[in-house]
């Protein structure tokens, strides 16, 4: 018994003393670290990296015990630090000193994700670096241009050089990189167009080009990238058409063009795309009808994305057919036609459909109950909503039936009656007589009192506008630059009121005007308007203008009448100048404008420096800075100068049209009228004004309110700073998307902040940089979402005037930032407004798209602008600068504000 006892606790004893020497016993899977220079090396990286001890022990051998080290047969060959944290005296001073990567020299991989190193990255990294297959610099604030020497690393297969602020054209010496497999260059600020060589990395799986500066088209090469599997160009300036070689990738499972410039249709060959399982081609220009056989092959698809784009037609039948279809979003088109009468047996988990903002009619039908998220919106269905369609889908602006926020009944059926079809109002008979009754009479009786109470009423108030009248009659009007102001009636003239012609340029006869433009063919055509096509042409003496073309069997008589009016009372250097017309056609009117040789801001903003290739040349920041002032100075005369003040309701970058010098010509002018709700002589005028046409289309008008125009200038003004075109000119929901990402970055107490979304093709010194923070905080004060807080026009031309006044601390009258006195002060509606409004700069959202509300506006007069720099915008400029005082004018009643770290 004591025998056994003996055994038993001897083999325990070696089972536990086994367990303790265990790996003194076994032999180690890697030999540690060999040789003394990568040692040395490994220690100099940690030294200027600043890494933490408890990361990389010093004692430690790196092999067995350094976190991210990897080695292999002795030798380092992988570095990862992907989100380390330095010590606290590293993070003091964070760089770009990698050095002693030169000194391991088998280096497969180096990840630095989520590792600030803020500086470039090293010329030898291409030279030294022979055996890297794998380099990710992913999210590190790596700055300056992608080194040319970058495509002497023949080994690498994977580049990853995500968002950073890398700048620069991307360099053809990368396609030298032939076993290179994924290639990630989005969110910098990256120019010039994409290498035409890139046709040559046949072993390419992943491309991710997106959200940069890329210009030119898309290179048909990368449609001889068999293993592509991951395409992405979106949110870049890429114009031209989709190439139709890329319908050869048929290995391509995500394609995201988005965001471009893209124009023209997209081609039949994408049906060649088997594998594809994600389309997304939204916000660009292309339009056309879709391919009929575009889908039939494309069985994979998930997910189908073309919203705001110009597409036209019906979707063809057998998008409805693919199985797996998820998402299918082609909102913000004028596509037409009927649902099909068919459901599917599809399973409608999480499935989204979003046709909003087309020109689909008809009944709903039961393929809606496919989808579990239905977004129907500004089309014309009509009929009543059956019950598959559910509780998450949007109705709004239809013809539905017991549906609130739809379409007008003159909407609904004159769009039915366009085509042809019957509507059928909203379920109703076309006029119903209710029955008599007891509840009729008092109905009738207390009319009749209300009626001869408002007679009553009205003829109070025509005696006393009358009056007026009789009393400002012989009264001399204020002046404005150059002209008197507009007088309180100066909307469209009502039926029996002439213009006098005379004050509107020179009488042309048609065929005089058909000559000029060359019998308007559409070689001519400059673009549709909203109120006229645009032609462009040569008078007999050869002056070039541009004639508008006014089909009044599409636009309503009181347009062109009221731009007459307006020019007929109001002349301005500001506004485009009216060399005459034609009215003898009576369903074709035309208007004669001065021809504007560098068009409009939004097509002047990036010009192609030469046809042969499609690189474009931005406007400088002086010129852009002269473009904001004169837009400014024509807007300041209609709201302050003109009495009532006059609204212009079409501010965005098309309606700015720009001479030979670059100076501003205000267009569009064709929506001015006077602000809603200004005074209370105009408020009496518009209730016996005779009939005019309505504020709301069909699509309705934007609010007749100076701050109305505040805020769209507010628009053009971010599209001058970020050179992103389209700003202007977008859609609520888009301008939305857009000031979540832009205004988070526009501060009054930080300029570094503004670099970020600076339009990188400005070259700008710090003095210039000073004056483009400057205007980005005006736009952000502009788009304040509450109208009341929304600056004056006559400020906002003052604070371009000087916008260093506008950022720099020491400037009279800066310390009252937020003065709770009325709007009528300077620091109220300038500093109060712009400086309460910039404050908070880290939460995405801050900002919301336009709200309208009343906004009490003064009378003030204006003057000429300026440039920027000594010679106030060039030798062009027709600017001059003003006294400080005169800036900056300090309002009685006005008390002192602590600064912000005050507080």
């Amino acid at each position: 018994m004591m025998y056994q006892r003996s055994v038993l606790s001897c083999a325990l004893v070696l089972v536990v003393v086994g367990l303790l020497f265990e790996p003194t016993f076994e032999q180690p899977s890697q030999p540690p670290l060999g040789l003394p220079a990568e040692k040395a090396a490994l220690l100099d990286l940690r030294s200027s990296l600043g890494l933490r001890g408890r990361d990389w022990p010093r004692k430690a051998d790196p092999c067995f015990i350094w976190r991210g080290v990897e080695c292999r047969n002795g030798r380092v060959v992988g570095i990862n630090i992907s989100g380390f944290r330095r010590t606290r005296l590293g993070s003091r001073n964070p760089q770009f000193s990698v050095n002693a990567l030169a000194n391991l020299t088998l280096l497969h991989s180096f990840n630095a994700s989520n590792f600030l190193l803020p500086g470039s990255i090293p010329d030898w990294f291409g030279q030294q670096l022979v055996s890297l297959q794998v380099l990710d610099l992913t999210d590190c604030s790596v700055i300056g241009s992608i080194p040319l020497s970058l495509g002497n690393s023949t080994n690498l297969t994977a580049l990853y050089l995500s968002h950073n602020n890398i700048t620069g054209t991307i360099p053809a010496t990368l396609s030298q990189l032939l076993g290179l497999s994924v290639l990630d260059l989005s969110r910098n600020r990256l120019t010039g167009s994409i290498p035409t060589s890139f046709g040559n990395l046949g072993n390419l799986s992943v491309i991710d080009i997106s959200g940069n500066y890329l210009s030119g088209s898309i290179p048909p090469g990368i449609g001889t990238l068999l293993k592509l599997q991951y395409l992405n160009l979106s949110s870049n300036m890429l114009s031209a058409s989709i190439p139709p070689q890329l319908g050869n990738l048929g290995s391509l499972v995500d394609l995201d063009l988005s965001a471009n410039l893209l124009a023209r249709s997209v081609p039949a060959d994408l049906r060649g795309l088997r594998n594809l399982q994600r389309m997304i081609v939204a916000d660009n220009l292309l339009s056309g009808t879709l391919p009929d056989n575009l889908f039939p092959t494309l069985t994979q698809l998930q997910a189908i994305v073309l919203r705001n784009n110009g597409f036209s037609g019906g979707l063809p039948n057998m998008l409805w057919s693919i199985p797996k279809l998820s998402l299918l979003d082609v909102s913000g088109n004028n596509f037409t036609g009927m649902l099909p009468n068919s459901s599917s047996n599809a399973n409608a988990t999480a499935a989204v459909f979003n046709i909003s903002r087309n020109l689909f009619y008809g009944g709903l039908t039961p393929l809606l109950g496919r989808f579990s998220v239905i977004d129907i919106s500004g089309n014309y269905f009509e009929g009543g909503v059956p019950g598959y369609v559910g509780t998450n889908a949007s109705l709004g602006s239809n013809c539905l039936q017991n549906v609130k926020n739809q379409r007008t009944l003159t909407e609904c059926s004159s769009f039915y009656s366009d085509r042809g079809l019957a509507f059928d109002n909203f379920g109703q008979p076309n006029s119903t007589q209710p029955p008599p009754g007891n509840s009729n009479k008092k109905v009738i009786i207390l009319a009749a009192v209300l009626g001869g109470v408002g007679l009553i009423v009205l003829l109070v108030l025509f005696c006393v506008v009358l009056f007026l009248c009789l009393r400002k009659r012989g009264t001399t009007p204020q002046s404005g630059v150059g002209v008197g102001p507009v007088t309180a009636g100066s909307g469209p003239p009502p039926p029996g009121v002439s213009i006098n012609f005379s004050s509107v340029g020179d009488a042309f006869t048609y065929q005089q005007l058909l000559q000029a433009a060359g019998e308007f063919n559409n070689a001519n055509l400059i673009k549709n308007g909203h109120s006229g096509d645009l032609f462009r042409g040569v008078l007999e003496n050869g002056i070039p203008v541009v004639i508008k073309q006014i089909d009044l069997s599409s636009t309503k008589k009181e347009a062109y009448l009221q731009e007459l009016d307006f020019f007929s009372k109001v002349s301005h250097t500001r506004f485009v100048p009216l060399l005459g017309h034609c009215l003898e056609n009576e369903n074709e009117k035309f208007l004669v404008y001065k021809y504007m040789p560098n068009g409009d801001l939004s097509n002047s903003l990036f010009k192609k420096t030469s046809t042969e290739d499609d690189s474009l040349q931005s406007l400088d920041w002086i010129t852009r800075l002269k473009i904001a002032l004169g837009a400014a100075e024509g807007l300041s005369y209609l709201h302050h100068e003109c009495n009532p003040p006059h609204v212009h309701r079409d501010v965005q970058a098309s309606s700015i049209l720009l001479d030979d010098k670059f100076e501003v010509r205000l267009g569009s002018l064709s929506d001015v009228c006077p602000q809603e709700g200004d005074t209370h002589q105009s408020r009496i005028t518009r209730l016996l004004r005779l009939p005019q046409s309505s504020e709301q289309g069909a699509s309705g008008s934007p609010a007749a309110l100076c701050a109305y125009d505040v805020y769209c200038f507010g628009k053009v003004l971010l599209e001058l700073v970020t050179g992103k075109l389209g700003i202007s000119a977008s859609s609520d929901t888009e301008v939305k998307e857009l000031l979540d990402q832009i205004l988070p970055y526009i501060s009054i107490y930080d300029k570094e902040l503004v670099t970020k979304i600076v339009d990188p093709s400005l070259i700008v010194d710090e003095d210039l940089l000073e004056e483009v923070w400057a205007m980005a905080v005006v736009a952000r004060s502009c788009l304040n979402p509450k109208p009341s807080r929304r600056p004056l026009m006559r400020y906002i031309l003052k604070a371009l005037e000087n916008p260093l006044k506008v950022v720099r601390e020491d400037s009279s009258g800066s310390a009252r930032l937020r003065t709770a006195s009325s709007r009528g002060s300077w620091n109220a509606a300038v500093f109060g407004s712009w400086r309460s409004s910039s404050e908070v700069v880290t939460i995405p959202g801050a900002s919301t798209t336009k709200g309208e509300g009343a906004s009490g506006l003064k009378h003030s007069g204006t003057s000429g602008s300026q440039g920027s720099g000594p010679n106030g915008g060039g030798e062009h400029s027709s600017s001059r600068r003003r006294h400080s005082r005169d800036i900056f004018p300090e309002p009685s009643g006005v008390h002192d504000v602590e600064k912000p770290d005050q507080d």
